[in-house]
């Protein structure tokens, strides 16, 4: 079963591990003891939303009882929570940021790696409002741009602007934290960035507010994979069978929700966490249509190349937001090469 909490603290967490799943012990009629589910917890990058949705559908359409697994989704309080909590061992799974992968392995020696691409070119754009006179990202040159003050955004704008032909030096960078939607519409700044083109873009619209944006991947940055699924070196070593046995099923249950994307957006509702990230159907159903051909591989769902990784982390390098090249062999696994 997929179990869901709103936050997550230290007695929480030693509680959580210190209590089996009842249900995964149950005897059969016979009195025979059922043998039990191997346990998986899982860290979100944030709360359920459109994203997630295949992990709802094969929870549902019992692809991870196929596989003898029950499946624990937990919700981050902060951002760096699923790479810190998987780093400790306290989660056997992560979804995070290949960006930040890159950096925790380059810069703080922390030994996680990837184990699939879910989506796999970047969500975060840059964005302004629709009656903006600007066209281009050289068109930023003397503008105010907002950010949630992570440095990854402030990379994102030096390549776009200098690949356009711009000054990125003549940009204001404002760190607005997450109000970026707010500052936008108050016109507080002129364009954002760290905005999410699955979720702030069509949010804004549901409440009237047409936008524009600018993709980064047309200027310059590499098509670094937005959303990966990652553990650590000891629960790869040991635990890769149950690993490999959740992305079979993460696999089937995203394959039904591709086929079915209305449906799995109403699995989601069902499962949403209402009181602290409600959702809107309307803007559920659009992120959906948005991120769909964004996590299609030719190569399957979740595939991950060398190449790919290295691009990201050259461009990294050169951007100055690691210290050093990770090593590529380490950093990243790919499920489906070796099962081919």
């Amino acid at each position: 079963m997929i179990y869901r909490n709103k936050r997550l603290n230290s007695i929480f967490i030693g509680a959580l591990f210190g209590i089996s799943i009842i249900l995964s012990g149950c005897g059969s009629e016979s009195g025979e003891a059922k043998e039990e589910n191997a346990q998986i917890d899982l860290m979100l990058d944030w709360y359920p939303n459109a994203v997630h949705s295949y992990l709802y559908v094969a929870e549902e359409k019992g692809f991870f009882e196929e596989q003898g697994l029950d499946v624990n989704l937990h919700f981050p309080t902060n951002p760096t929570d699923p790479i810190n909590m998987v780093a400790s061992g306290q989660m056997t799974l992560g979804i995070t940021y290949q960006p930040d992968v890159i950096t925790a392995r380059a810069n703080q020696g922390i030994n996680i790696k990837s184990v699939a691409a879910i989506v796999r070119s970047p969500l975060n754009h840059v964005v302004m409002l629709e009656n903006s006179e600007m066209e281009s990202p050289a068109d930023l040159e003397g503008m105010k741009v907002g950010y949630p003050g992570i440095p990854l955004n402030e990379a994102l704008i030096k390549t776009m602007v200098s690949e356009d032909g711009g000054n990125p030096e003549k940009v204001e960078m404002i760190d607005v934290g997450f109000e970026l939607g707010s500052s936008l519409v108050s016109e507080k700044v002129d364009a954002v960035v760290g905005a999410y083109i699955n979720h702030e873009v069509p949010l804004l619209a549901s409440k009237g507010v047409e936008t524009k944006t600018l993709n980064p991947e047309k200027y310059g940055v590499p098509p670094y994979y937005e959303l990966v699924l990652v553990t650590n070196d000891e629960n790869w070593e040991g635990k890769e069978e149950e690993i490999r046995a959740f992305w079979k099923a993460a696999s089937k249950g995203y394959e039904w929700m591709a086929e079915h994307p209305t449906e799995a957006v109403e699995l989601l509702l069902k499962n949403q966490d209402e009181a602290n990230f409600p959702l809107a159907k309307e803007v559920e159903d659009e992120s959906m249509a948005i991120l769909l051909p964004r996590m299609k591989a030719d190569e399957g769902f979740g595939s991950q190349s060398k190449e790919d990784w290295k691009n990201v982390a050259d461009w990294m390098l050169e951007r100055e937001l690691i210290e050093e090249l990770p090593d590529l062999d380490l950093i990243f696994e790919n499920l489906l090469e070796e099962e081919s």
